[in-house]
């Protein structure tokens, strides 16, 4: 049989992938945690009764349901729970390695006031009255100026009660000002509000799928619910279902599909309406159903006339034959699933983009069926008593939000990629800002420009349990309880197809002198008194949760989840062609940015299992699994293929600088067959300048090279690279 280089490359990586999901890993932590006995700070358990206790792990928006073994009141060891909804006894790298983060140096003790310049490192340890003071008497100030509206908060979701405490508390204050995390969620709800009409989360019937159709979508790199999706892969192997990955590199996902597209970065949006310009032309589609659904004339007009499989090969550099093919398998399969969301999803992309590829889901006729795509009502818990908001209030909740989103933007809930540049340009200017469950200045393109942001704030309040680099540029820490110490409700993971209700509990007891931020929150809101106080009649976070999740607590403390088994589905009539599509006659994307001359090349990022690139960072166990290909030392690899690189005379292992319009970072040249000539890449999770020395100063922060493209229809950050060049040291 002849192998063909692009399926060697497949070959190649798709071992290395499997090692990565195979027991070899777990091998070596397991070898790494009786190694690392002899470090100082690693807790030896003595001999004691053995128990066990199930909860959720929180270290990635996966929601696995995870056991933990326990010594007295000594975790052990972290194992995936069995008969969990959303994983069922697998567990990751990174959720096998959270007793580090539980035990290991990189904690906030106590609460903290900045004693220096901001990050300068000088901190005075407090108490928790005198930090409660210290933020009321802030929030009093601003709130006694008339000028509530300048309050914020940044959180990772809006899903939960802590994130809903957020709101609630910024709602009575009279701010509007209540911003969450990015992600492809984002995305995806706006396409479902705009094509079917629904506010409702997107889900994903992974397992009962037959043809899985990936634009980017890190399938085994940390997409969705990574345990799941590894899940899912195999069972797709066994079961002798297609998996097609489209991207510009060859990715672990890729290498282990059954065929790897390359495609120029970008244009995925193009190659969606191409296919189903094929699916329509040669009426793969049902007919009866589909033409009486609203806008399908003008779609069918749009990529009939616009998007022809020449124009489409043009556009994405991938032959007219392969979109044929592409588009007739598709439609052919019997449960065909189209995806996207690149990466591991923890940026929106161009809505564009969704909508393209949801109404290849629509043509095929697989929405809200088995193995298809389902639009899921949330589960709407949280039903607390409506707040009465006195007058300040009032008067602050009429003011636009500083991101635009919900006037600007109609359809966003929350645009944080806007913040740094409203703040710096002068536009706009918040007094006070509150982070919780979330690291900003690490996780946000252009985290420079979001640094000298945050420099203008006067008060910046993290609630982190780490010192990560948005905990040391704040002027006040309040450290949560991590994990494994609280109780707090973990809402339905993004593309599960039904609702799902986890529960994190307290598997041991506080080690430091932390407090759950639902009760900081609760006894600020107090200490304010008046209507703001009246809005928060719990006395305690936990009852607050258990009075907020009333006949399902039982079942929660039991089981450690909630599952429902008849979700709701939320039906609307489909819209192929919404208001919002209309720019797609153009051809256009987002543009990148930099100029073709001075940045010949095109950076572009991409996600590994190993590397987690959100709120927490790599504990030492996980990042000793990061091959040397990826980081050297504590250099990043940026990967070029070997035509490229002879081009720029650039060889294996060579320094050289990287240079984009937003900065530049000292790199080590990897020669990669698997991806295409004139890109070039870098992995997201490396550059920390916090946490400890096992993560700190190794490789550079990919969100220091790249900036944010706003999409023109939603508001979301869109970017997918940005233009660069590459020069020798």
């Amino acid at each position: 049989m002849e192998i063909g280089r692009r399926s060697f490359l497949s070959f190649i990586i798709g071992g290395a992938a499997g090692t990565a999901i195979s027991p070899l890993p777990w091998k070596l932590i397991d070898d790494s945690s009786i190694w690392s006995q002899n470090w100082p700070w690693t807790p030896v358990p003595p001999d004691g009764e053995y128990s066990q206790s199930n909860s959720v792990c929180t270290l990635c928006p996966g929601g696995c349901g995870i056991t933990v073994r326990k010594v007295d009141d000594r975790a052990v060891k972290i194992e995936g729970m069995k008969g969990h909804p959303v994983n069922d006894g697998g567990i990751c790298v990174m959720g096998l390695s959270g007793l580090q983060l539980l035990y290991g140096p990189t904690r906030v003790k106590t609460p903290l006031k900045r004693a220096g310049k901001r990050g300068e490192g000088k901190w005075e340890k407090i108490s928790w009255d005198e930090a409660i003071s210290d933020v009321t008497k802030k929030l009093a100030e601003i709130r006694s100026k008339g000028e509530s509206h300048a309050v914020g908060s940044i959180v990772n979701s809006d899903s939960g009660t802590v994130p809903n405490l957020f709101k609630r508390f910024l709602t009575a204050y009279g701010s509007p000002n209540f911003m969450t995390m990015p992600s492809m969620q984002d995305s995806y709800n706006m396409t479902m509000l705009l094509m079917q009409g629904v506010s409702a989360q997107v889900g994903f019937d992974a397992e009962n799928a037959d043809f899985i159709l990936s634009f980017g979508s890190g399938i085994i790199d940390g997409w969705g619910s990574p345990v799941r999706m590894f899940k899912a892969n195999s069972a797709w192997k066994v079961n002798g279902k297609k998996v097609v990955q489209i991207e510009s590199r060859l990715s672990n996902t890729a290498a282990k599909s059954d065929k790897w597209i390359p495609i120029k970065p970008g244009t995925e949006a193009a190659l969606a309406l191409g296919i189903a310009n094929v699916i329509i032309m040669e009426s793969l589609y049902n007919r009866e159903n589909i033409e009486s659904q609203s806008g399908f004339d003008a779609f069918k007009e749009l990529v009939l006339n616009e998007y022809s499989t020449d124009n489409v090969s043009s556009i994405t550099g991938i032959n007219s034959a392969t979109i044929v093919s592409l588009a007739k398998n598709f439609a052919q399969a019997s449960k065909p699933l189209a995806i996207c969301g690149k990466g591991q999803g923890s940026t929106p992309g161009s809505l564009n983009e969704f909508m393209a590829v949801h109404a290849l889901n629509a043509l095929v006729g697989n929405i809200n069926k088995e193995g298809g795509v389902w639009a899921v009502s949330e589960s709407d818990y949280i039903k607390w008593p409506e707040l009465e908001m006195d007058s300040i209030a009032e008067s602050g909740m009429q003011k636009e939000r500083i991101d635009g989103a919900g006037s600007e933007y109609p359809h966003a809930k929350s645009l944080l990629n806007r913040l740094a540049e409203v703040i710096n340009s002068g536009d706009g200017s918040l007094g006070a800002l509150f982070v919780s469950d979330a690291n900003p200045l690490y996780s946000m393109p252009d985290s420079k420009a979001l640094n000298t942001a945050f420099d203008s704030i006067p008060f910046v309040v993290s609630f982190s349990s780490y010192m990560d680099e948005t905990a040391s540029n704040s002027d006040l820490i309040l450290p949560n309880h991590v994990y494994l110490e609280r109780y707090e409700d973990v809402p339905t993971p993004g593309g599960l197809q039904k609702n799902v209700i986890g529960l994190t509990k307290p598997v041991v007891t506080p080690q430091f002198n932390t407090k759950n931020v639902g009760d900081s929150i609760i006894l600020i809101a107090k200490a304010l008194g008046g209507s703001i106080a009246d809005a928060f009649p719990w006395d305690s976070y936990d009852a607050c949760l258990k009075e907020t999740l009333g006949d399902k607590w039982d079942v929660l403390e039991e089981n450690g989840f909630w599952s429902d088994s008849d979700s709701k589905v939320a039906t609307g009539e489909f819209n192929f062609y919404p208001d919002a599509m209309k720019s797609l006659s153009s051809f256009s994307s987002v543009s990148i940015e930099g100029s073709t001359i001075s940045y010949p090349l095109v950076l572009i990022p991409y996600d590994s299992i190993r590397l987690a690139n959100g709120y927490i960072g790599d504990p030492p166990f996980v990042i000793k699994t990061v091959e040397d290909t990826v980081l050297k030392g504590k250099t990043a690899c940026v990967e070029i293929n070997p035509k490229t690189g002879k081009e720029l005379g650039l060889t294996e292992g060579r320094y050289a600088f990287i240079h984009t319009p937003r900065g530049k970072a000292k790199v080590k040249v990897h020669l990669y067959e698997g991806i295409m000539p004139g890109i070039v890449a870098l992995p997201r999770g490396l550059g920390h300048t916090a946490y400890d020395k096992y993560l700190a100063g190794k490789g550079c922060n990919f969100n220091e090279l790249i900036g944010p493209a706003e999409d023109p229809i939603s508001g979301l950050d869109a970017a997918w690279g940005i233009r660069a060049r590459l020069t020798k040291i």
